[in-house]
């Protein structure tokens, strides 16, 4: 027999579960389409791949956006959002525990993906437009597909960001489960965990927006890239490629200097590249594409 839970935002869950599966759809229509557009001249895969990509970005933009929702009503029954919020937070840190966990990581990620993706098909990509475009609807798909939450037997594929207390792995079979009043009788659950205290900083709220705006950033010129040995034009793309890879010189250095000066000021680990491992090894494929960014400029 069914319990019906009190107090729980089941609607929610289920809406932001079908808003990533349809994204996840709409990404592998997309991918389909701009790849057969690549050698097909008729219109009818470009336009599937056009539509692909809507849906696909219909559908992260609105998960996006209902777990924002969610973090600021502050809805504990969601394990996420329990793991890295509290009542105690200031709304900077409310709004920087969308991207405190994995799962937030990836749909901020994905979110700059998408505005960049839609900045380079407003900018007339012409013959580009689909070999470009088949790259970043497959990239965005293998993500989406992160999200996706599927179990199969006793192997997860993928996490759930609207994943309830209650449906939780470690949680399965506990007394408290089959109450449905559990999320007002047991005290645990009237407030979150709230982030990590090394991570209840301001610099939590403009660094990791920024890194992964970099990250997003380097997606382009990679795709550039691809396209012209795809489509036999080698020198064609450098032209496009230059401004979107000295952007990510600038926005993935940014986040670098930040991730540095935060390191430095809340870790202590008494200067900017000491002995954090994160920061030396995120400044290697920074200066490789310094050096790619600039061999663009000297072949072209």
């Amino acid at each position: 027999m069914d319990i019906a839970y009190t107090g729980e935002w089941t609607w929610a869950a289920s809406l932001g579960r079908l808003l990533i599966a349809l994204a996840f759809a709409g990404g592998i229509a997309s991918t389909i389409g701009y790849t057969k557009a690549v050698r097909h001249s008729d219109g009818h895969w470009l336009k599937l791949g056009r539509w692909g990509f809507r849906t696909q970005a219909a559908g992260l933009f609105a998960a996006s956006a209902l777990m924002l929702f969610l973090i600021f009503c502050h809805r504990y029954e969601f394990e996420y959002i329990w793991k890295h919020l509290n009542d105690a937070m200031s709304p900077g840190l409310v709004l920087a525990s969308f991207w405190g966990g994995q799962e937030g990581g990836f749909l901020l990620w994905m979110f700059w993906m998408l505005v960049l993706a839609l900045v380079f098909l407003r900018r007339q990509p012409g013959k580009l437009e689909a070999p470009v475009m088949a790259i970043h609807a497959g990239v965005l798909t293998g993500l989406s597909s992160m999200l996706l939450g599927l179990w199969f037997g006793d192997f997860q594929f993928g996490l759930d960001p609207f994943l309830l207390l209650r449906e939780a792995p470690q949680n399965h079979g506990l007394p408290w489960t089959l109450n449905p009043d559990y999320l007002s009788l047991i005290p645990q659950f009237a407030d979150g965990q709230g982030l990590n205290p090394l991570l209840q900083n301001y610099w939590m709220v403009i660094h990791p927006p920024t890194l992964f705006l970099g990250f997003a950033s380097t997606l382009m010129p990679f795709a550039l890239a691809v396209s012209g040995l795809w489509t036999q034009d080698h020198r064609y793309w450098m032209g496009k490629a230059i401004p979107w890879a000295f952007f990510g010189v600038a926005i993935l250095g940014a986040g670098i200097l930040m991730g540095g000066a935060w390191a430095y000021e809340a870790l202590s680990f008494g200067g900017f590249w000491a002995w954090d491992p994160v920061e030396n090894s995120s400044l290697v494929p920074w200066l490789v594409l310094v050096a790619g960014a600039h061999l663009l400029l000297i072949n072209k």
